[in-house]
């Protein structure tokens, strides 16, 4: 096992915003308050949103930041995307994906990174499932607790795997491997994660889990509907 040295890694962490006006500074509050983020540097990608997260955005206080603005809408996947080529170009070894509305706590970061200082591994991930009170203690609605197990289940089966969150947005890259997956194959909607981690699987490539306790707001469940509906056909699709 190839373990990287650490003046080998140039590490991004990656932050995806929509409509995260109300949410992008208590991130940063909270980076503020760790020390390993003095050796990452950060990158904000925000998907023309129409309210004023940018201008939350660009007020902003902090070193080893950049920020790309995206003139048109590019998805949710489609803006994962651009970041992720951003890394390579960058030579970046490995990159954190956090999501803008801080759902996902960034104190995770730093162990994230650890995991793929194994150069097996193709990306890692946080699971909220994997205990199971966690799940819950962060308010995860019920009908998305059970809907989680039963499409991760259905992916396990489908897939010989042993994943305990199919649908967790905390991802962790080893750019090294996921250069070698087409993106351009990869949905740029909402589907984008399920789609690469079957991509990844595809190389013969490793995933690994940590356990993570999320925070969940009032949101409204239809997209959940259509998102599973569309999960299930695709686990079909590319079976």
């Amino acid at each position: 096992m190839k373990i990287f040295k650490n003046n080998e890694k140039k590490k991004l962490v990656f932050i995806i915003t929509y409509k995260a006006s109300k949410k992008i500074q208590d991130i940063f509050n909270k980076i503020s308050k760790l020390k390993e983020f003095k050796n990452y540097d950060i990158y904000i990608s925000d998907d023309n949103s129409p309210d004023d997260t940018v201008f939350y955005i660009k007020n902003i206080k902090y070193k080893n930041i950049k920020v790309s603005l995206n003139k048109k809408n590019l998805g949710y996947g489609g803006n994962i995307k651009k970041c992720i080529r951003y890394a390579i170009k960058k030579k970046y070894y490995q990159a954190v994906m956090i999501h803008g509305d801080d759902q996902y706590h960034v104190k995770y970061v730093k162990k994230l990174f650890k995991i793929l200082n194994n150069n097996k591994i193709a990306a890692a991930t946080g699971s909220r499932m994997k205990i199971k009170k966690n799940a819950l203690k962060g308010k995860m609605p019920i009908y998305k607790f059970i809907g989680n197990l039963v499409l991760t289940n259905l992916f396990n089966l489908i897939f010989k795997t042993s994943f305990t969150d199919c649908h967790t947005g905390l991802w962790a890259y080893n750019l090294k491997k996921i250069k070698k997956i087409n993106l351009n194959e990869v949905d740029s909607g909402y589907n984008f994660d399920s789609q690469l981690r079957i991509k990844i699987l595809s190389q013969k490539f490793k995933i690994k889990e940590i356990p993570i306790q999320t925070f969940y707001r009032d949101e409204h469940s239809s997209y959940h509907v259509n998102y599973s509906k569309n999960f299930f056909r695709e686990l079909l699709f590319y079976r």
